[in-house]
């Protein structure tokens, strides 16, 4: 498959999954875990998204972040998060988005994330660009970390989540020390086509889940971003964090990191 052809497939898919997000409400709300839940939208968006894309690629394996997955005899996957930021969406904050990408042998060669309530739809195909709407974006150019606003992941919860928070905190302290201001959105797929659009000039989530992140980490790269891990080297499925940035502020944004486990 070529990219442009998945593109195509991929803003016809998420504006479907887009349509019942705006025309739905939340409806019941199932716990999956220690403050983590699926609304019955999450579930409509990635049942209907799946079946879609099964009748227009059926030798495309497919991974939802709610059902799972049913791979197929294939190279190509795409990945979906029906709700990126249910939480949000349940509170009835605007910031969530439907984020599907298409992966080659584990690479995002594909991605569309759609904010339905702020009616944006960002989109990028290996080698093609990144845009908005159909227009053109690109990351920002700041080159100081002072003048930076920082996107951060939430914070964990759950099993574990104590531990895990002792870093994201230290994160936290670092970047509140050199960047402007932080921001923490709630979905990491706007972070990440924020980043790309410029809106933001870095992101970084100490997590690396596909159906998160896979759209986004196209459409930054499409967009000029560094995708980088927390070592700077670049980003990939293996990583542990996800970091989006600014090329100017890249190598002193690293150089925070070098510090988190010192």
């Amino acid at each position: 498959m070529k990219p442009a052809e998945g593109l195509s497939v991929a803003l016809r898919a998420v504006a479907v999954g887009a349509d019942v997000v705006t025309s739905r409400a939340p409806g019941q709300v199932a716990l999956k875990g220690d403050r983590d839940m699926a609304s019955e939208v999450d579930f409509e968006v990635e049942r209907t998204l799946r079946a879609f894309l099964r009748d227009e690629t059926p030798d495309v394996g497919f991974l939802g972040e709610e059902d799972g997955g049913e791979e197929a005899d294939s190279e190509w996957i795409w990945t979906l998060d029906p709700v990126d930021g249910t939480a949000n969406f349940v509170h009835g904050v605007p910031l969530c988005a439907v984020s599907l990408a298409l992966v080659r042998r584990g690479t995002p060669v594909v991605g569309v994330v759609s904010l339905p309530m702020l009616g944006r739809t960002y989109s990028a195909a290996q080698g093609e660009g990144a845009h908005r709407n159909g227009v053109p974006i690109r990351a920002s150019g700041t080159d100081q970390l002072t003048d930076a606003i920082v996107a951060i992941g939430d914070y964990a919860v759950g099993p574990l989540a104590s531990r895990k928070n002792v870093r994201r905190f230290a994160l936290t302290q670092l970047l509140v020390e050199r960047v402007q201001r932080i921001r923490m959105l709630g979905s990491a797929a706007i972070d990440l086509v924020w980043v790309a659009e410029g809106l933001l000039d870095a992101c970084v989530a100490l997590s690396n889940k596909p159906w998160d992140v896979n759209a986004g980490v196209i459409i930054a790269r499409e967009a000029g971003a560094a995708v980088i891990d927390l070592a700077g080297q670049a980003h990939t499925a293996a990583s542990t964090a996800t970091v989006a940035v600014a090329p100017g502020i890249a190598d002193g944004l690293v150089e925070l990191f070098d510090r988190l486990d010192g």
